[in-house]
């Protein structure tokens, strides 16, 4: 339940695709009273794997469950692991059966269409869940312009995509090298065809490169909302404590969807029914 003082307006019901635990040390605490701050109804933690900490110093599986367990009317989780490892499948199957609703954040240094990618996308048709992946250019989730091919060997399989890469390629004319594009968008990107034409790809969209996307031409925001309203999911990605005012990611992200969001019926898609019918919470 939101914290008295919280950002949610009335009647509104908002889940937040996209948390971590320990997010450069931050407590379980503050990431609680964040979440209540910010008004989340339902908030899905993303845990790292064995290695590399999402590169923010976030914790694995049994941090998220802990966490989930202790708050099961607030938080849910996802299950992780670098996929390059051998037990990697073993490990995200154990904590699937455990309870995890999806697989993620997928943040390792694989292409994007490699045989690590589909051995979990086999697992996730197995398992009927999602796979949420972070789209990095020369880092993480490489070559993103052939995961069509991964969307089409998997249609049974909903893919959320995020990060930079991902909201780069909304725009038809983007420089892959360029993590945080600026000025106007030139409709036609990979990213906005492909939530056009494959019903199994879905948009995060947290982070700063979620929020640089929309911000760097409101105008083009507007239409890309809409018109893929049933297709895009709120998401903080925040390591804030407080979750008071613009210095949030989260905080952010709220104002940007109310403010070019207009239509109800279609914020309410975004903040929440897209997340609850997708995940099923």
């Amino acid at each position: 339940m939101a914290a008295v003082g919280s950002l949610l307006e009335p009647g509104e019901k908002i889940i937040d695709i996209h948390q971590h635990t320990h997010y450069w040390g931050r407590s379980d605490e503050d990431l609680v009273r964040h979440q209540r701050m910010l008004g989340v109804t339902k908030t899905v933690l993303l845990p790292a794997g064995s290695r590399y900490g999402l590169e923010a110093d976030c914790y694995g599986n049994d941090s998220v469950v802990a966490v989930a367990r202790r708050y099961p009317k607030e938080f849910v989780f996802f299950a992780n692991e670098d996929p390059s490892l051998p037990e990697a499948v073993a490990t995200i199957e154990r904590y699937l059966q455990a309870g995890a609703i999806g697989i993620g954040e997928q943040k390792f240094f694989v292409d994007c269409d490699s045989d690590y990618v589909t051995r979990l996308a086999g697992l996730a048709a197995e398992h009927r869940v999602p796979i949420l992946l972070h789209f990095q250019h020369g880092k993480y989730n490489q070559n993103f312009e052939r995961f069509h091919r991964v969307l089409e060997r998997f249609p049974q399989v909903n893919f959320i995509g995020h990060a930079q890469t991902m909201w780069g390629n909304i725009d038809r004319r983007h420089e892959q090298s360029v993590l945080y594009p600026k000025g106007k968008v030139t409709v036609g990107g990979l990213t906005d065809r492909w939530l056009s034409d494959y019903a199994n790809f879905y948009a995060d969209l947290s982070a700063g490169s979620g929020a640089n996307a929309f911000a760097r031409d409101e105008e083009h925001a507007v239409g890309f909302l809409l018109r893929h309203q049933d297709k895009l999911l709120f998401g903080s990605d925040c390591q804030d404590v407080d979750g008071k005012d613009e210095r949030c990611v989260g905080v952010k992200q709220l104002a940007m969807v109310r403010r070019l969001v207009v239509d109800r019926r279609a914020r309410r898609k975004i903040l929440y029914d897209n997340a609850r019918r997708l995940l099923k919470i």
